[in-house]
């Protein structure tokens, strides 16, 4: 597939299914595309769709299947709309384009040559625990023990919304904007092995799916 430059071959590239729940569509809307008027668009649909694939089927899904519906937030950045977002000293919060191939830029690969993508969502079932709370790390737990595809987590304030990343070569990290910021576990740290489920059965016993 080449990069769509009609209004019918990008209808077709947002029809793609990369999953039972998900299409491509689903990734393509950005506000900086909207205000900045730069199209949010792959340069390599191919890869996107490889990369967007593996991120549905191994990561979001099993995620919505047990947990219930999520919110797509931030999905796929094009490398201009990526480019236009890290301006002026990070204006719109994106990081520089080489930090984001096979992140947010699903459509080129990483510095080592693998295949990678992100996205930011919401997990609908855990706004009202993380609000009662301020528990972000039941999620962030949860999602360690039961997603074993997932690469890196990232977590921010509003609705414990959450960057979270397929990878070829995945990292395992969580980090968080939330306090208490920073890195809570990564592959060396003496938290990382084992069952973490005390840490998230409130939030179990809690949700309402």
């Amino acid at each position: 597939m080449r990069k769509p430059k009609t209004v019918k071959s990008l209808e077709a590239l947002g029809r793609v299914r990369l999953s039972k729940s998900f299409f491509m569509r689903d990734f393509l809307y950005s506000e900086i595309s909207q205000i900045e008027m730069i199209p949010n668009i792959p340069d390599n649909p191919e890869l996107a769709i490889k990369a967007g694939t593996q991120l549905c089927e191994n990561v979001l899904e099993p995620i919505q299947m047990a947990l219930g519906r999520i919110s797509i937030r931030s999905g796929y950045r094009s490398s201009a709309v990526n480019a236009k977002g890290a301006e002026n000293n990070n204006q719109y919060n994106c990081a520089k384009n080489e930090k984001n191939f096979a992140h947010h830029i699903w459509d080129i690969q990483g510095v080592n040559g693998e295949v990678g993508a992100t996205v930011c969502i919401v997990v609908n079932s855990f706004i009202e625990y993380y609000e009662k709370t301020g528990d972000w790390q039941a999620l962030a737990w949860w999602i360690h023990d039961n997603i074993p595809n997932y690469s890196s987590l990232y977590f921010f304030p509003k609705y414990a919304a959450f960057n979270v990343r397929w990878c070829e070569k995945p990292e395992k990290i969580i980090r968080s904007f939330i306090s208490p910021k920073g890195c809570l576990t990564k592959p060396g740290m003496n938290n990382f092995a084992g069952e973490h489920k005390a840490y998230y059965q409130d939030f179990l016993n809690d949700v309402k799916l």
